[in-house]
């Protein structure tokens, strides 16, 4: 996948005339993107479109049309865009009542730090989390992490070929494990492009 440039967005005015049928667009893709590991974790897996409505948002709330400021926001979310050997997710804890948010957030200390991928018949892949800047401190955990899973080509080829896939979160405050669905896996195949 290709990183976004600014000719890749909306003006702000465009946006605002096309966001109701970008986003519905979005909202759409996002659905074979998005896995619960448990009941308290979600990854939403990236790639050039659900960035790129990051960005419009971003851009629109801040009201942001200058080339310096669209450039700031493109360098610090291109990252996030997968460049075809790897998988990236943003992952979100979450806890509707506050205050077992953040009794949960300090049990969870590093969770970011245990969360595998297994592609079938090859061994896990450990996420690279939170390369921008570090989430946990001596106290809790953030509840947003942004996660890099880099795949071999073996890896790859067996994924694209449907091979089952597992995502692992082995933190001692937390465990679970959830299999991509077919749909799933066909999304996130596309990453590999």
């Amino acid at each position: 996948m290709h990183a976004l440039a600014p000719s890749d967005l909306l003006s702000l005015e465009a946006y605002a005339r096309e966001r109701v049928a970008f986003r519905k667009r979005v909202i759409a893709h996002k659905k074979a993107r998005k896995l619960h590991v448990g009941a308290h974790v979600t990854l939403l897996f990236e790639d050039r479109l659900t960035i790129q409505y990051q960005v419009q948002e971003i851009l629109r709330t801040e009201k942001i049309f200058e080339p310096e400021g669209i450039a700031e926001e493109l360098e610090a979310y291109n990252p996030l865009i997968p460049d075809g050997h790897n998988l990236k997710a943003t992952m979100l804890i979450e806890y509707d009542d506050v205050e077992v948010r953040k009794r949960e957030l300090a049990k969870l200390r590093d969770i970011e730090h245990e969360i595998f991928i297994q592609v079938e018949g090859h061994a896990p892949v450990r996420a690279i989390a939170d390369e921008d800047l570090p989430r946990s401190n001596e106290e809790k955990t953030s509840a947003v992490h942004f996660l890099r899973f880099e795949l071999d080509e073996k890896m790859i080829a067996a994924f694209k070929r449907g091979a089952e896939v597992t995502i692992r979160i082995a933190h001692p405050a937390y465990r679970s494990e959830q299999r991509l669905s077919a749909e799933q896996r066909r999304a996130l195949a596309q990453d590999f492009d």
